[in-house]
Parts: structure tokens; C-alpha cells; sequence
């Protein structure tokens, strides 16, 4: 394959979407708000069902959101999202990040939030994010580190579920420890005014550790991704429902604790 081509781990079963719908520009793209203003036109990259983007869109409105995703039907649950809450400052479009369909200088804010992890050229994409970014403006990425996932009790099959999913991703031509490589892949497509942060989520509360569990269960024995891991030979369909079982433990227990930490870049262009 190509070298800019990868699989998408996940897929957009609902176990995925669960997690997706969940994001807000508040808890996924906070080191971003401060940069925006009502005027501004954003490029949205890798929006999913759109619940970022819409908050973008209200942001800069009057401005206007450009919205793409590499997945068709992915892109008409953010139109609907959009249309729920009465924006008419969103537009979609399928696009490749590794070679967007857009003129140079197009935009003033170029987002992407957990896409970099995907791609199989991430230096490739973030040169052409800042092609199409105009001169002044940022691009603001932000992508999770798997690696650095940390949890509480100490669940073996969370372990297995931890090494698992790594090996899948990148057996599908990805870097799931994306996070911590953000730096230096804006570096090197470019960049030199850039500044570097971290952030994480954290899911403790007794209803957070049931939908993070119970979703990650699900996901493990009924995604893309669990197909992937039987398909490629990383694992059995006895293995994956056993580290769900590990996964349904975890959330059952009342002290449990879940962080995941994001990389987050913002350049200017």
C-alpha cells in the first residue's frame, strides 16, 4: 500500500460512535477556544458525526466550517447534528487529509482532533493542513497517547486489551502513541512557531466508568476493530471476549479509574 494509506481501526460501529458523540469543543478541543472569533472560516479534519464541529460553528459564526471526513456515511450524521441545532454555517465534504481538495491560504483555523493517530503519512497531513491554512492563522491538533493510558485496579486483561490494541493499529498502518510525537511531526512538515501542551480525560465518577467500559466492551467483540485483531491473527474471538469481560470487571468496581492523555500542538502558520 501507499505509504499515506491506513486502515481505521475503529470503524464507526455504534460502540464507536458512542464515544465520538461524547466530544465537545469543551472537553476535546479546550487549547483551541481561546483562538477563535466570530468571523473566522475553520477547516474541520476527521469531524465524525460532528459534535465538535458544531461547536466550532457556533464560535465563529457568522464564519463558516468546512467539515470533511474521509467516511461518507460518518458525514451525514454530523449534517444531521448540524441541522439538530439549527446551523446554517456548516458545509460538508469527503476529503483525504494526505492531499485536500482545497486552495492554498483557504482558512484561518485548520482542527483536527484523534486523526493523526490514523494516518499513514501524519508529516504528510500536517504539511497539507498548514498549506491550506492562511498566513497568521493556526492549526490545532490533538491526538490521544495509548501508550500512556493509565488505570486503577490493576485488571490484567486491560493489559492485554492495552498491548492488543497497539499492535492492531499499527499493523493497520497507524501510530496509536500519537500524542507524544505531535512536536516533532509539526517540526518536521514545517511548522516553527508551535506550541505544545497535554491534556487528559479522566472517567471516574460511577455513571463515567460504566459508559467507558461498557463501550470499550462493546467495541472489543462487535467493531471494525475486533475484526481486524481476529482477521490479522492478533487475536482469537475467545481472547477479545475474554479482555471484555476484563473490561465489564473494571467498570464494576467502585474505585476504578480511567486516564487517557492527549498531545495537543498548536501552530502558526
Amino acid at each position: 500500500m501507499p505509504k499515506e494509506t491506513a486502515v481505521y481501526t475503529h470503524g464507526h460501529h455504534e460502540s464507536v460512535l458512542r464515544s465520538h458523540r461524547w466530544r465537545t469543543a469543551a472537553n476535546s478541543a479546550a487549547y483551541l477556544i481561546g483562538e477563535l472569533r466570530p468571523g473566522l472560516d475553520v477547516l474541520d479534519v476527521g469531524c465524525g458525526p460532528g459534535t465538535i464541529t458544531a461547536d466550532l460553528a457556533e464560535l465563529v459564526a457568522p464564519g463558516r466550517v468546512t467539515a470533511v471526513d474521509a467516511a461518507e456515511d460518518v458525514l451525514r450524521q454530523a449534517g444531521e447534528t448540524a441541522v439538530g441545532r439549527g446551523l446554517d454555517n456548516v458545509r460538508f465534504a469527503v476529503a483525504d487529509v494526505h492531499a485536500l481538495d482545497f486552495t492554498d491560504d483557504s482558512f484561518d483555523v485548520v482542527h483536527a482532533h484523534q486523526v493523526l493517530q490514523h494516518v499513514g503519512d501524519p508529516v504528510r497531513a500536517l504539511a497539507e493542513m498548514r498549506r491550506v491554512c492562511r498566513p497568521g492563522g493556526v492549526v490545532a491538533v490533538r491526538d490521544s497517547d495509548y501508550g500512556a493510558f493509565t488505570w486503577f485496579p490493576d485488571i490484567p486483561a486491560l493489559d492485554e486489551w492495552q498491548e492488543l490494541y497497539r499492535r492492531v493499529a499499527r499493523a493497520n498502518g497507524g501510530e496509536p502513541d500519537a500524542g507524544r510525537r505531535l512536536l516533532s511531526w509539526a517540526r518536521a512538515a514545517g511548522f516553527t512557531d508551535i506550541t505544545a501542551t497535554a491534556a487528559a480525560w479522566c472517567f471516574a465518577a460511577p455513571e463515567e466508568r460504566a459508559w467507558w467500559s461498557g463501550l470499550w466492551a462493546d467495541r472489543t467483540t462487535a467493531s471494525v476493530y475486533a475484526k481486524l485483531a481476529v482477521d490479522g491473527g492478533h487475536a482469537t474471538a475467545g481472547q477479545l471476549a475474554a479482555i471484555a469481560d476484563g473490561w465489564r470487571e473494571w467498570g464494576g468496581r467502585p474505585d476504578a479509574w480511567f486516564m487517557v492523555p492527549h498531545g495537543e500542538v498548536l501552530c502558526r502558520a
